[in-house]
């Protein structure tokens, strides 16, 4: 029975309980004021550590992005995808021949001779692994408990359930944020932020998006402050002359941060003041920083990585020692265009990511700073005819100073489409959907723990963690993939 879980039953439920009671009569202050709930931190940091999501949006194609490479495989997947003679490009297969500079070279090779080649336009992240600073997670997805593909196809959901949703964008999405389906308010970013908020000076700063509002960074007391790729967003009417007017800009500043016997006025002009002086604050840090790493230009997604670099660079002046950021770039629903349309947006993420690792070691923070990638889900591995339908599991990148790189983890799912009792096709539920060998739980509690959360709270920051490793009796399930040193 996995509906009940009593482990979660722990004071930040019971917070996140009151603060929802709350929002009625005298206690909408303390409710509104999330920032200043308080709540007793895991761990006091010391050093400074850095958690950057990189979200691909719309389902990145897992195939063509860490692509099998060794013949036997490769001649398998060339034939699902429509290659063509001699392991050319066809379809929406990959030539084997433009594989050859993203070729991987793990330390430990992995079993039955299995390799791996990334996408032939993303030399950059393909040299990061290759010299150890990047590392291969395959094979992850959501996952509720360990299944194995004949209790994916059992009708005894209680026993073995799945993943709220599956296939929806949506709901994927949030569900590889927050363990829940769309319309969750709190994700695991900002559960691990909400551990670390007595560690920073402003607590303001602990979860930060440059890439609008997602529910990744929402935790019980952390918010996510919002930032442009220009920095902070400024209230118009208190950076600048209203009507061309400086005492119209005074009065207003006055009027919207001053207290009031108004409950809602009162909270909404604290609100406000807060903003103000978090801005100040931001613009006054960022002014101190000048990176030298060149960013490739026409790139969002290395615009919004530069900026977490700036953020990060100005970590002493904002009094940070432990932040989450995200990130994000579109796209990725190529049921169409897969081979157009994927090149590009591979090389932006490879670039990018690039970047902002070199941008780390000229901060000296390398071994600080940890980005992974993320996305909706994986991709059938079979065509559509110019593309991919949505999938399940899939493979992920990650990079910093302190990954265990130029490794592989996790299974290497056999290459296959169809549906027997073969031992290749127990790990994908049809069309070459990967079934998840690894849950996104797993994946985030490694992250987690290096960056600090204690084991004791990981079950409060990962709803489903309680269901894998040696304590649930899955050894085969690890809560630490072992990637981070």
């Amino acid at each position: 029975m996995h509906l009940l879980q009593p482990e979660l039953h722990s004071r930040r439920a019971f917070l996140r309980r009151s603060a929802q009671l709350g929002l009625a009569g005298t206690a909408l202050p303390f409710a509104l004021n999330l920032a200043a709930l308080g709540e007793a931190a895991a761990f006091t940091a010391t050093d400074y550590k850095a958690l950057v999501c990189v979200f691909l949006y719309g389902g990145n194609d897992y195939a063509n992005t860490v692509v099998t490479y060794d013949d036997a495989s490769y001649n398998r997947y060339s034939a699902i995808r429509g290659g063509g003679a001699g392991q050319t490009a066809g379809g929406i297969a990959l030539a084997k021949s433009d594989l050859t500079a993203t070729l991987l070279s793990p330390t430990t090779p992995l079993p039955g001779g299995r390799q791996y080649a990334l996408h032939p336009a993303m030399t950059g992240l393909a040299s990061l692994f290759n010299s150890g600073k990047a590392a291969v997670q395959l094979n992850v997805g959501p996952l509720v408990v360990p299944l194995t593909r004949a209790q994916y196809n059992s009708p005894d959901r209680t026993t073995y359930p799945i993943p709220p949703k599956l296939f929806s964008h949506n709901d994927q999405q949030s569900v590889w944020q927050s363990s829940s389906p769309e319309g969750s308010t709190v994700g695991w970013g900002g559960n691990i932020g909400d551990l670390a908020l007595s560690s920073n000076g402003n607590s303001l700063f602990t979860c930060i998006s440059v890439t609008g509002n997602a529910v990744f960074l929402s935790g019980d007391s952390a918010l996510q402050y919002q930032v442009s790729t220009n920095g902070a967003v400024a209230i118009n009417g208190v950076k600048n002359n209203v009507y061309g007017s400086t005492a119209v800009r005074t009065a207003l500043t006055s009027l919207i941060q001053q207290s009031s016997n108004q409950i809602l006025e009162n909270e909404y002009n604290r609100v406000t003041a807060r903003a103000i002086a978090a801005e100040s604050q931001i613009t006054g840090g960022l002014a101190g920083v000048s990176l030298s790493t060149a960013f490739p230009g026409s790139n969002s997604l290395a615009d919004q990585l530069k900026m977490v670099a700036r953020l990060i660079g100005a970590r002493n002046a904002l009094g940070s020692k432990r932040q989450v950021f995200l990130v994000s770039l579109g796209g990725f629903d190529l049921h169409d265009n897969l081979i157009s349309q994927q090149p590009g947006l591979m090389q932006r993420v490879s670039e990018a990511m690039t970047a902002f690792y070199n941008a780390t070691v000229e901060l000296g923070v390398a071994d600080k700073v940890t980005a992974f990638t993320a996305s909706d889900f994986g991709r059938t591995l079979s065509s559509n005819g110019d593309g991919s339908d949505h999938g399940w599991g899939s493979h992920h990148l990650m990079v910093g100073g302190a990954v265990k790189g130029k490794a592989f983890y996790g299974s290497a799912p056999p290459v296959s489409i169809t549906n027997t009792a073969a031992p290749e096709d127990q790990w994908h539920v049809g069309q070459g959907r990967l079934l998840p060998t690894t849950s996104v739980d797993q994946y985030a509690a490694t992250l987690a723990k290096w960056f600090g959360v204690a084991d004791g709270e990981m079950a409060s920051v990962l709803p489903n963690i309680a269901h894998f490793g040696a304590a649930a009796g899955r050894p085969d399930y690890p809560v630490d993939l072992g990637f981070m040193a």
